[in-house]
C-alpha cells in the first residue's frame, strides 16, 4: 500500500456542461470521479469517450466523469472550438478547460488520453493511459463502492451534468459528402447519426438515412441507426449490381461499413465485427463481416476496392464489395511520418482520401502529423507536412508549407489537390507541377470535406457552422494570390531530461481485478519503439513482445522525441466464456539528453496508487 496522494483541485479557464458553474473536488466528495484528460483531435481520445458511456450510464447515481480538455493543436485552445467539439461527440458529462495544460502538469499525464480515478474521499487510486480500460474501471469502481459504502463515504444521487440546449439546424457537424448521379448532394451528417441528402442548392432537405439516434441497427431508412457516420463512396455500377447496394458509408463510432440502397434507402452492415480493433490484421483476405475495425474514417475506390482510412489504428485497409473480403492495405499502426513501401509506412490518423483524376494517385488527409500524403505503385510519399508536432498556416514550396490538422483532400482534374485545411479553417491546394501550396478560401468554420461539381464549383462541407458552403466563382484561379505566411506552431510539452547512454524503458502495467494476460491471438503484450530524430536511439528501436527495453541514447544529439507503443491484451481469469480486451497507447515523449539525467523512463499504462 503505497502513501494517499491527494487529487489536485481542478482549476481551469471555464466549464462546460454544468449550466456555468465552477467545480471543485469539494463538490464531487462522495462520489467515484474519472478525471478524463483529453484532446479533441485525438482518436485514442474519442474512443475513450465511447467506452466511458456505458459507464456513465451502469453507475450514474456514483460516477462523475470529469472530461479535462488539453489542447495538442493551437485550434484547440479556442474556447467556441472547444465547446462545438463537446457537442460533436456527444460529451454528457462536465468538462474543465485546461488550454495551457495546468492540470495536466499537476496529474502528471504523459499522453492523450490519460485517466485518473479519485475515489470519494479525493485521493487518487488508479493512473491509466491509452484506451481499452472500460472493463478494468467497472471492477476497480465495484471495489471502492463496497469499500466506500462501508465506511460510509460514498454519496448517491445525481451529478453535476447539466445538458446544453438542443440546436435546431438542417445539419449538424456534417463529415464528409458525395454528389449523387442526380445532381442532389449526399451528406454524413454525423452529430445526427444519419445520412441527409440535399437538393443540388445544397440546403433543402430532400430526405434522412437513419432514425437520429445513435445505434447500429440495419433496416429500412427510417429505422435504421448509426454512430457519427464520416466516409461516403459511391461504388462504380457493374460492382453496386451484383453487391446489391450502391453506397458505402464508414460508420466511425461503430467500428462498421454500411450499404445503403440509395433507391430504398436500405442499410446493411457490409464490414466489420462491431468490436473494436484487438490485434494485428494482415493484407491477406479476411470475411470482411469478421474482422475489428477501429473508427474507419473516410472511404476512396482505388486500386478496384474500396480503400478505408482507418484512424483509428493509423492504416489504410482495403474491402472488396464483390468477394465480401477486407485486409490491412498499409501502415504498421505505429502513429508517426514515414514514407516507404505500403506495409512498412506510418501514418498518424487519416482522415481523408481522393483519388486523382487518372486514378493512378490515392491523396491522403493524415490529421495528425498535419501532412498530405499519397499511395502510388506502391509506396507512401508526403507531398505537404513535417510530423507530429509542426503545424500552422504557411504557404508557399511543399517543403516548407504548413498545415492544421486537414481532414479532408479532393483531386483536380489538373492534378492538383484540394485540401480541407479543419484546424486553420481553411481551403488549400498544392499543386505537384509547381510543388507550390496556396490558399485558396479561409475563414471557414472547420472545414472536413472538399467535393467539385462537374461544373467546376467547389462546395465545402463547413461543419462547426453546421452547412455547405460554395466557394466564390473564380476561387481556384486566383488561388495563390494571396500568399498566406501566417504562424508556425510546435507541440511543446515539457521534456524529460534523460541521460546519455543506457536509459531503461519500463511500460507499467496491472491488469485489472479478476483479469490475467492473454495469448490467445498471439503474445499478450507488444513494445515498438522509435526515435524522432532516428540517430537519437543508437540502440533499441524496433518491436519485442516485452514491455521493457534497453535504449541507447546518442549524446551527440541534444533531444528528440521517443516514439512508444505499447498494448496489452487481458482476459477473464478462471471464467469459462472469459471476456477479453485490449489495452493500447501511442506515446510521443520529448526528451532532452543531459548529463545528469535519467536512467530510467517510466510510461504508465495501467497502474494502481492504491
Amino acid at each position: 500500500m503505497s502513501a494517499r496522494v491527494r487529487a489536485p483541485e481542478l482549476r481551469g479557464r471555464g466549464w462546460l456542461n454544468t449550466g456555468d458553474r465552477d467545480l471543485t473536488l469539494a463538490d464531487l466528495r462522495g462520489k467515484i470521479v474519472i478525471a478524463d484528460f483529453w484532446t479533441f483531435c485525438c482518436i485514442n481520445c474519442l474512443h475513450v469517450l465511447d467506452e466511458l458511456r456505458p459507464l456513465e450510464e451502469k453507475y450514474g447515481d456514483v460516477l462523475v466523469v470529469i472530461g479535462v480538455h488539453s489542447p495538442k493543436f493551437e485550434h484547440e485552445k479556442d474556447a467556441d472550438a472547444l465547446a462545438a467539439a463537446v457537442e460533436r461527440y456527444g460529451v454528457h458529462h462536465p468538462v474543465l478547460d485546461d488550454p495551457e495544460l495546468n492540470m495536466w502538469q499537476q496529474y502528471a499525464a504523459r499522453a492523450w488520453p490519460t485517466l485518473v480515478v479519485i475515489d470519494p474521499e479525493g485521493y487518487v487510486v488508479a493512473t491509466m493511459a491509452g484506451e481499452g480500460h472500460a472493463e478494468g474501471l467497472a471492477r476497480l469502481i465495484d471495489e471502492l463502492i463496497a469499500t466506500h459504502e462501508a465506511k460510509g463515504t460514498l454519496h448517491r444521487g445525481d451529478g453535476p451534468y447539466v445538458p446544453p440546449a438542443e440546436p435546431e439546424t438542417v445539419l449538424r457537424f456534417p463529415g464528409k459528402a458525395v454528389l449523387l448521379e442526380n445532381g442532389n448532394l449526399l451528406v454524413s451528417d454525423s452529430a445526427r447519426h444519419s445520412l441527409v441528402e440535399l437538393a443540388p442548392g445544397a440546403e433543402t432537405l430532400v430526405r434522412r438515412i437513419g432514425s437520429g439516434e445513435r445505434g447500429r441497427a440495419d433496416g429500412p431508412a427510417a429505422a435504421a441507426t448509426f454512430s457519427e457516420p464520416q466516409g461516403l463512396c459511391l461504388l462504380p455500377p457493374q460492382v453496386a449490381e451484383v453487391a446489391g447496394y450502391d453506397l458505402v458509408v464508414a460508420d466511425t463510432v461503430n467500428h462498421l461499413l454500411r450499404g445503403v440502397r440509395l433507391a430504398t434507402g436500405e442499410v446493411v452492415t457490409v464490414a466489420g465485427s462491431g468490436r473494436p480493433w484487438r490485434s494485428t490484421v494482415d493484407d491477406h483476405a479476411h470475411d470482411a463481416l469478421a474482422v475489428d475495425l477501429s473508427s474507419p474514417w473516410d472511404l476512396a475506390w482505388y486500386d478496384d476496392k474500396v480503400v478505408i482510412a482507418m484512424a483509428g489504428i493509423h492504416q489504410l485497409w482495403w474491402f472488396d464489395p464483390v468477394k465480401r473480403t477486407a485486409g490491412m492495405y498499409a501502415g504498421t499502426t505505429v502513429e508517426a511520418l514515414r514514407d516507404g513501401p505500403l506495409a512498412e509506412a506510418w501514418m498518424a490518423q487519416p482522415s481523408g482520401l481522393s483519388v486523382s483524376a487518372d486514378g493512378a494517385r490515392l491523396w491522403v488527409a493524415d490529421s495528425e502529423t498535419s501532412a498530405i500524403r499519397y499511395v502510388e505503385n506502391g509506396v507512401m510519399g508526403t507531398a505537404v507536412g513535417q510530423g507530429l508536432f509542426d503545424f500552422g498556416h504557411v504557404d508557399g514550396p511543399a517543403s516548407s508549407a504548413l498545415l492544421q490538422h486537414p481532414l479532408g483532400v479532393c483531386a483536380l482534374p489538373d492534378g492538383s489537390v484540394l485540401i480541407a485545411d479543419t484546424y486553420n479553417g481553411a481551403v488549400r491546394r498544392f499543386d505537384p507541377a509547381t510543388d507550390q501550396v496556396s490558399t485558396v478560401a479561409d475563414g471557414l468554420a472547420e472545414p472536413s470535406d472538399v467535393v467539385l461539381t462537374p461544373a467546376g464549383e467547389v462546395l465545402v462541407v463547413e461543419s462547426a457552422a453546421h452547412r455547405l458552403t460554395r466557394l466564390a466563382p473564380g476561387a481556384l484561379a486566383a488561388a495563390g494570390a494571396n500568399t498566406v505566411d501566417g504562424p508556425r506552431h510546435r507541440t511543446e510539452r515539457k521534456p524529460t531530461d534523460v541521460a546519455p547512454g543506457e536509459l531503461t524503458l519500463d511500460v507499467i502495467f496491472t491488469p485489472a481485478p479478476g483479469q490475467k494476460l492473454d495469448e490467445t491471438y498471439g503474445p499478450s503484450t507488444r513494445l515498438v519503439v522509435s526515435a524522432s530524430p532516428p540517430e537519437l536511439l543508437l540502440e533499441g528501436t524496433g518491436t519485442t513482445t516485452e514491455l521493457s527495453r534497453r535504449l541507447v541514447i546518442n549524446s551527440a544529439v541534444d533531444g528528440g522525441v521517443l516514439q512508444v507503443t505499447a498494448q496489452a491484451a487481458t482476459c477473464d481469469a478462471d471464467v469459462e466464456h472469459a471476456a477479453c480486451h485490449l489495452t493500447r497507447q501511442d506515446w510521443g515523449v520529448p526528451v532532452r539528453v543531459v548529463d545528469d539525467g535519467a536512467a530510467r523512463l517510466p510510461l504508465v499504462l495501467r497502474g494502481l496508487d492504491a
